[in-house]
This record gives C-alpha cells, structure tokens and sequence, in this order.
C-alpha cells in the first residue's frame, strides 16, 4: 500500500476508503496499533458504525477513546514502538464545536503535536474532506467546513506524509 513511517494525513470524502487504506498502513508497520477513536455512540446508526470498524480490524488493536484531547492523546502514546490511527478529525472538531471549544487553539495544538514528533514515531490521522461540496445553508455548517479547511492545510503542512482515497483508491499527494 505504500507505508513509511512518520506522520501521515489521510484524507478522503464520506465511505472513500480512508480508515480501511490507514488500517493497512497500519498492519504493514508491524508496529503495535493504536486506534485512537474520536466518534462518540450518541445514536444507533453511530454505535452500528463503530461496530463495523471494530469487527473489521480485529482484537490485535489497542483502542483508546478520546473525543476531545487528541493532541494531548499523540504526545503521550506516540512512541517508535507504536503506529497511532486517530479515526478521525472531523468527528474531533464536531465534538469541540458543539463543546464550545477554542477551535483555533486546539488547530494549533494538534498541528504542533504533529510537528514535533520524532521521525520514527507513526501517526495515522483519517479526516474527511467537506471543501469540495456545496456551500453549507447554515452557519454551523460553513463554520465546519472552515474549521475543516484550516485544520488540513495546518496538518497538511507539517507530517511527511498526505494521502487523498477515492472510491478506495489512495493517491499520495506528499
């Protein structure tokens, strides 16, 4: 599929194929896995997706659930021993938002957690791309799509690594 180490920005629409092309990143590292999930099961529809991601990578993952400290979460875990899939960022950001969290703030955070990573330490992050759609009708909406924008080109910026998936067809971008 194309692993190598470092940090990786995997990015993709709704059902492209991303999480499923970072799971595979992931097993070829032959590093131990983390899933670091940012999806909370506040309906039934989200606990049957979750499900579905949980069946299909196996018992051979650590999960840890963090919807909200996810820069925190990388610099405490990341280390050269593991490979860290956080699945995934869009999920994280509506999670701030609807917690009234500093979104700029926690932009920054993530983007220098990322920065400062040893070369050797994996990072995975899986984020869904909004920009390419219509303009939201509502403020909420244009604000997430903003903050969405802001958060790719702040991360895209400064991991190794940039991948964009379509209909499960992974493009390396950088």
């Amino acid at each position: 599929m194309g692993y190598s180490p470092g940090a990786s920005l995997i990015l993709g629409g709704a059902r492209s194929g991303k999480s499923r092309f970072a799971e595979g990143l992931a097993a070829e590292s032959g590093l131990t896995k983390i899933y670091l999930a940012t999806g909370q099961p506040g309906d039934g529809e989200m606990k049957d997706r979750i499900k579905q991601h949980q069946s299909r990578r196996g018992p051979d993952w650590q999960l840890i659930e963090e919807p909200t400290a996810v820069a925190d979460a990388i610099s405490r875990l990341a280390d050269s021993s593991t490979c860290i899939l956080v699945d995934c960022l869009t999920l994280w950001l509506t999670n701030l938002m609807l917690a009234d969290g500093d979104i700029d703030q926690e932009i920054s955070r993530l983007a220098s957690a990322m920065g400062d990573l040893p070369a050797e330490c994996s990072v995975l992050l899986v984020s869904n791309e909004v920009g390419q759609g219509i303009v939201p009708v509502h403020k909420m909406g244009r604000d997430f799509r903003d903050h969405a924008g802001r958060l790719h080109q702040e991360v895209a910026a400064v991991v190794p690594h940039v991948w964009f998936v379509t209909a499960g067809l992974p493009q390396k971008l950088k």
